[in-house]
This record gives structure tokens, C-alpha cells and sequence, in this order.
């Protein structure tokens, strides 16, 4: 009986995929047994590199570069930039508050400085005795006490609540522009206290002046309610000196690249149309001198808050203004409206005074 023949040959290698092949191996069901994938042996020196066996390891990979724009700027959620603005709004209010007792300690003297425009409209008008009067019991308690050493420690804390002003938007911007904190608590303050100066020693004077003096002679005799003279001096002096904030206005908005200078040059008109109005609400008197009196100092001021932002956009590009060319074209202007003022006001039969209006017949 023959003995059944087997193939003894050796099993066979696919050269493509490294794939080994059984040529006479079935299976159960009769088919040919699925190929089996041989894995390759792993490297032995790379073995060794990978399990620290003296090679040398792979090179991390970079981080991503940060924008230099972006250094310094802070992150906040809106919950935190919440808290942020009400512990601004507490300090500020508490340096009103030391504020408020250092000119409760003056009351007296302070209420003199509000009280002598009125005293001196009065005696200009040849009113006497030149006094305010008293019509509620409670109003000399109020006005002297409380709202006087309010209205004069707003001012004397405006530097302290206009540096928290700053601090609240500091976060928001790049680390280069927190740089003009000092310049701008400054210049916002001085700004500020300018404007009253102006309002107390020129608009108000003259204003008050000129409408206590539109009855006189006509059967009108000024008596002026203390109460409603205090509101009226309050409106002039928070209503200038807001209005000399408007540089630092157009430079916060370029400064947080709301506006532009090309922005603001080309809406200009509309600014002077809206600066006009606004002088016509705050003006205490309804005449055009007055009217060009207080719009005149606050269009300057619009065309100084473009020129700021100019400077700063400059900056930014890292250009240079040339400030001596500036300078000498600021000089040309200046001594030719010198030369013209004064040549209006020979031939109109005007002469200066040093005090206001400056020029007078």
C-alpha cells in the first residue's frame, strides 16, 4: 500500500510585504488560511535612544511664537473685568470722601470763593448791598455745608479719580501704551481744572454779569435766589471743565483704535456742529459773544485732541513729527492774530485791559 506523498517544501516569502505564505495549509472549510503579517523586529539602536540608552533625544517642538502686540496685555472674563470696575468706583469714591472732610474744614472760605462772581456782578451793576437771597430756611445749611465742599472736592480728587479711570482700561491695552499713565492723569486733571478756572474767572463773570444787568433800568431789580444761583454756578464750572477733557477723549478713542485721526479730520464739521450745540446749552446767556466764547476755547480744543492722536499714530509707526518746523509755523500764526487783534481793535476803537472782555471802548 503507498503511503500518502506530502510536500516537504519550504513555506514561501512574499518580497513585497514581508507577508508569510502557507501554500498547503486549509483550513476547516476547505479554503486556504488567511496570511499571517510578520511585525519587524524593532531596531536595536534606536531602541536604545528611545529608552535613553546614550542617544540623543528628539528635539521638542517650538512653542508659538507670542505677538509682541500681545506682551502685557491681560486676559479678563467678564465677571472679573465686573469686579475690576466696582473696585475702581469704591476707590474713587473714597478719595471724593477724604476729599469732602479736608473741604469741610473750609466751608467758610470756599463758600467766598462761589459767592464773589455774583458779589462782583453786583457791584458792577451798582446793586447794594450785593447780596444773594435766602428763601428756604434749609438752603444756606445745604449750599454751605454739603454742597460747596462737594463741587470743590471733586476737583481737588480729580487727578486720583481720573488715575483709576486709567487703571480700569490699563488691561486692555499693550504693554508700550500703559506708558502714558502719568501723561494722562495729567494732562486729564489739568485739563479738568483748567476748564473751571476758565468758567469761574471769564464765562461765568461775564455771563452773570451780562443777565443781571438786562433788567437794570427797566423796572427789574436783580435779587437772586442763593439756591438757584449755586445750581447755575455748578452747571458752568462741571459743564467747562468737562468739556476741556475732549483731547483726552479723541485720544483714548485712538489710543483703544475706536477713531483716527483721518477719522476725525473727515467728520469734523460734524464735531463743530455738535460743539456748538452743546455751547448753547451750557452758555448762561443767549447771545452769539457769549455762544462763540465758550464754543471757540472747546473747537481748539477738538482740533488739539487730533493733533494728540496724530502723534500717538505716529508713534505707533515709529515715525518722528517735526516738531521744529511745528514750532515755527505755531509762531508765524500766533504773532499774525496778535498783529490782527490788535489792528481790529484800533480801528473799532478798542483798547486792552487786563481783565475781561480784554478789549473794551
Amino acid at each position: 500500500m503507498a503511503s500518502p506523498h506530502y510536500d516537504e517544501s519550504p513555506p514561501e516569502y512574499n518580497n513585497y510585504d514581508e507577508t508569510y505564505m502557507q501554500t498547503d495549509d486549509w483550513s476547516a472549510s476547505g479554503q486556504p488560511a488567511e496570511p499571517v503579517s510578520l511585525t519587524p523586529l524593532p531596531d536595536p539602536s534606536k531602541s536604545s535612544q528611545s529608552l535613553g540608552g546614550g542617544g540623543t533625544p528628539p528635539k521638542p517642538p517650538d512653542p508659538p511664537a507670542e505677538d509682541e502686540e500681545d506682551d502685557g496685555m491681560a486676559r479678563m472674563s467678564f465677571l472679573e473685568h465686573l469686579e475690576e470696575l466696582r473696585k475702581r468706583l469704591i476707590l474713587a469714591m473714597a478719595g471724593v470722601g477724604v476729599a469732602f472732610v479736608l473741604c469741610l474744614l473750609f466751608s467758610d472760605e470756599l463758600w467766598a470763593i462761589v459767592f464773589e462772581p455774583a458779589g462782583a456782578a453786583l457791584r458792577a451793576l451798582h446793586v447794594n448791598p450785593p447780596t444773594l437771597k435766602l428763601i428756604s430756611p434749609m438752603d444756606a445749611f445745604q449750599i454751605m455745608w454739603m454742597k460747596v465742599p462737594v463741587l470743590f472736592a471733586v476737583f481737588l480728587s480729580s487727578p486720583w479719580v481720573l488715575y483709576q479711570v486709567w487703571a480700569f482700561i490699563s488691561p486692555g491695552l499693550y504693554k508700550k501704551e500703559k506708558r502714558y499713565a502719568v501723561p494722562f492723569v495729567l494732562s486729564s486733571a489739568g485739563l479738568f481744572i483748567v476748564g473751571g478756572l476758565f468758567a469761574y474767572y471769564i464765562a461765568f463773570r461775564y455771563g452773570l454779569e451780562f443777565l443781571l444787568g438786562m433788567g437794570i433800568g427797566k423796572g427789574i431789580e436783580p435779587g437772586v435766589n442763593v439756591n438757584e444761583y449755586f445750581d447755575l454756578f455748578v452747571d458752568v464750572m462741571l459743564g467747562v471743565g468737562v468739556v476741556f477733557e475732549i483731547p483726552i477723549l479723541l485720544f483714548l478713542l485712538t489710543l483703544l483704535h475706536i477713531a483716527s485721526p483721518a477719522f476725525l479730520v473727515r467728520h469734523s464739521r460734524y464735531a463743530i456742529l455738535a460743539i456748538v450745540i452743546l455751547a448753547a446749552f451750557i452758555t448762561p446767556t443767549g447771545d452769539v459773544f457769549n455762544l462763540t466764547l465758550f464754543a471757540t476755547p472747546m473747537i481748539v480744543l477738538f482740533y488739539v485732541g487730533i493733533f494728540a492722536s496724530y502723534i500717538l499714530v505716529l508713534r505707533r509707526e515709529k515715525r518722528r513729527f517735526p516738531w521744529g518746523t511745528f514750532f515755527k509755523w505755531l509762531m508765524i500764526v500766533l504773532v499774525s492774530l496778535a498783529i490782527i487783534s490788535v489792528l481790529v481793535a484800533k480801528y473799532y476803537g478798542y483798547h486792552v485791559v487786563f481783565r475781561w472782555p480784554l478789549f473794551v471802548r
